[in-house]
């Protein structure tokens, strides 16, 4: 079957629309009319294209978007002399030789969307949509917010980067560990909330492949490898977490024949690259321990003593009270509920986090004090927001009474 303009032209933006408006933005120093004048390139080539596919239709699209965009401020009898340097600027020239290197753009529009000047929701939408291409709509259903809202947000800050003269480039190198800090918080943030919310599975393969075009373009950075091998350490288990009706099912009681082989060894080898560069960060820290799970063959061999070691240096690293609660998990399975509960209880600022009353209830049930585990059951069903947690929580809660009762 011969190809259409249309099935052509849809492809082409498919697999290249990231490259070409990284290129753009770069150029034009302006995201709305970056992608206003790729959008009048496309529907231009759907009448140009008809019979006659350009050799290079990236490079078609690219001369046709900043032609576009000279007839838009030329119309608008906006800033003559920007259209005066527009028309005679050599880097929208766009030859083959230079879209070989286009990567470099691509990195340049991340770090952009991923701006500190932006609010951190911002920087996730803004780069859910220039860069992995989601539409306002699909945003703003991920995060439960009106779609007229969400994209409002996406318009003031892309005005906000074209007014405040934000820089379209990788930071220098005096800035790049704090800035890049701040890309992996937000591709991390977006597959979190794949990974936690049902219905959500996108989002974690869109921010796996932000990762990966991350560490691909700065491969000298160990902790972009790090971030890359814990997504797919905890991707790796996607199908196994619930069950066909929803259920959650913990990580001990998870089947592991289900668990994604490929991609645990494919994190383990960037794990490996990452920790030879000997400067081991907070995400390589975590995608080990996330391989020491992954890596047990059954739930009762896991390495808990190295787990709650590996926890202890990530707490004297990055100290936060859920880093602490994880470790005090880990602690009490290397040791004993009761040393673990210890730790819980020295805990602050996670009151309202229902995870902390989970992993309390669950010690007090061990410790066999079935009052104050039950007291904690309750109030984790408060706070949880997740449908199938608080399912989790009720059935946990259910059988302690049922066994008190017996």
């Amino acid at each position: 079957m011969t190809d259409t303009p249309a099935s052509v032209v849809e492809r082409v933006y498919r697999e290249h629309r990231a490259r070409m408006l990284a290129a753009l933005v770069r150029a034009l120093g302006d995201f709305e009319l970056a992608e206003d004048a790729l959008q009048d390139a496309c529907a231009l080539a759907l009448t140009r294209w008809d019979g006659a596919t350009p050799d290079d239709p990236v490079a078609w699209l690219l001369t046709a978007a900043r032609n576009r965009a000279i007839d838009r401020l030329r119309r608008a009898r906006l800033d003559r002399r920007k259209t005066e340097l527009i028309e005679t600027e050599p880097v929208m020239e766009f030859d083959t030789e230079r879209l070989a290197g286009v990567g470099d753009e691509r990195l340049s529009l991340i770090f952009t969307c991923c701006h500190p000047a932006l609010a951190e929701d911002v920087r996730v939408a803004l780069t859910l949509q220039a860069v992995a291409g989601l539409t306002a709509g699909q945003i703003a259903r991920t995060f439960l917010v009106g779609e007229a809202t969400l994209a409002q947000r996406l318009v003031r800050a892309k005005r906000k980067i074209r007014d405040a003269g934000i820089s379209l480039e990788v930071p220098a190198d005096h800035l790049l560990p704090e800035r890049l800090a701040g890309v992996l918080a937000v591709v991390y943030l977006i597959f979190t909330q794949g990974y936690t919310a049902a219905g959500h599975e996108m989002l974690r393969q869109e921010a796996i492949r932000l990762g990966k075009l991350i560490a691909t373009l700065m491969p000298d950075e160990p902790e972009a490898l790090g971030l890359v091998a814990l997504l797919l350490l905890h991707d790796c288990r996607a199908a196994a977490r619930y069950t066909s009706s929803g259920e959650v099912i913990l990580l001990a009681d998870q089947d592991r024949a289900r668990w994604d082989r490929a991609e645990i060894a494919e994190a383990i080898g960037l794990l490996d690259r990452a920790l030879r560069q000997g400067q081991p960060g907070p995400y390589q820290l975590q995608a080990a321990i996330a391989a020491l799970h992954a890596q047990a063959p059954t739930a009762g061999e896991t390495d808990w003593p190295g787990i709650a070691a590996l926890y202890t240096e990530l707490l004297a690293m990055t100290p936060s009270p859920v880093v602490a609660l994880n470790r005090a998990v880990a602690v009490a399975m290397a040791t004993t509920p009761t040393e673990g509960l210890a730790l819980i209880e020295r805990i602050d600022g996670l009151e309202r986090y229902h995870l902390l009353h989970a992993a309390r209830a669950d010690l007090l049930r061990r410790l066999d004090r079935r009052d104050e585990a039950a007291a904690a059951y309750r109030r984790a069903h408060e706070l949880a927001a997740n449908p199938a947690d608080r399912r989790f929580l009720a059935g946990r809660l259910l059988d302690l009474e049922n066994t008190e009762t017996t």
